[in-house]
Order: C-alpha cells, then sequence, then structure tokens
C-alpha cells in the first residue's frame, strides 16, 4: 500500500472487523491497541454506531445489557472521535445500508475505511479514502 505508520491514521471501521476487534482474539484484536496507543483515531457516525450497538445484541454474541454499555463505555468512548454527517452518500455501495461508512469517512475526514465487506472493499477507493481490509492495513504496522 506504500504507507508508513508514522502519521496518526484517521479510520472508519465497518462493523465486521470492530465487532471482531473488541470480541475476539486474533488478528484484528490489534486494531484495540493502535486505538489505545494513539496510533489509529476510529471514527464512528451515529448511523454506524447504531449499527454497532444492534450488532453487539444479536443473540449469537450472548452479551447482556451491561456488557455492552461497559464496552461503549471502556472501548468506544474514550477512543472515537464521533463524527457528525455532512455529506450524505447514497448509491456508491453495492448495499446502500454501507453507505453510512463512506458518509462516516467523508465527514471526518478518514484515510482508511477497514471492512471485510466485499461490497467495500471491491470499490478499493473512493476520492481520497482507501478501502481494504482491516488485515492489509495492519501489516502498515509490523
Amino acid at each position: 500500500m506504500g504507507e508508513t505508520p508514522r502519521k496518526v491514521r484517521r479510520v472508519v471501521l465497518g462493523t465486521n472487523v470492530l465487532v471482531s476487534a473488541l470480541l475476539f482474539t486474533g488478528e484484528l484484536s490489534k486494531m484495540v491497541d493502535l486505538w489505545r496507543q494513539g496510533k489509529v483515531v476510529p471514527l464512528i457516525s451515529r448511523e454506524t454506531f447504531d449499527e454497532l450497538r444492534a450488532v453487539l445484541g444479536y443473540p449469537k454474541f450472548s452479551l447482556a445489557p451491561e456488557e455492552i454499555q461497559s464496552i461503549i463505555e471502556n472501548e468506544i468512548l474514550p477512543y472515537f472521535e464521533v463524527v457528525e454527517i455532512k455529506e450524505k452518500v447514497r448509491g456508491v455501495c453495492r448495499d446502500p445500508g454501507d453507505d453510512k461508512f463512506i458518509a462516516c469517512a467523508l465527514s471526518g475526514a478518514a484515510h482508511f475505511i477497514l471492512s471485510g465487506d466485499k461490497d467495500l472493499t471491491d470499490l478499493k477507493r473512493y476520492r481520497t479514502i482507501k478501502i481494504t481490509k482491516a488485515s492489509e492495513f495492519l501489516r502498515l504496522f509490523k
């Protein structure tokens, strides 16, 4: 990707990446370390936050409401920059539900959108924003 990790990267994390980073050990859990260390500034909008909260409530994760609240209070609120959407985005992604991530990235001047969703990653780029898998992004920090 030709990038160096010296500069702090502003990133939008797809819900799948964010849930994996927060709930599971493995490669994507390294994202949590990056935002805790200030090496990335994760961005979130009302729309992307609403999706995250809904997904954390899925029965397959077996999280109690208190656990979800703890994740939000301890891992999201202290580290994530809340972005107010200034520019609505429609029809960019094959899945219209993914346009909210592009809108968040544009309004928050993100460098990257990190996702495991092919509807997003197949775009590769939107304007100045690189769209890639989180695993590829993590290689910048090795």
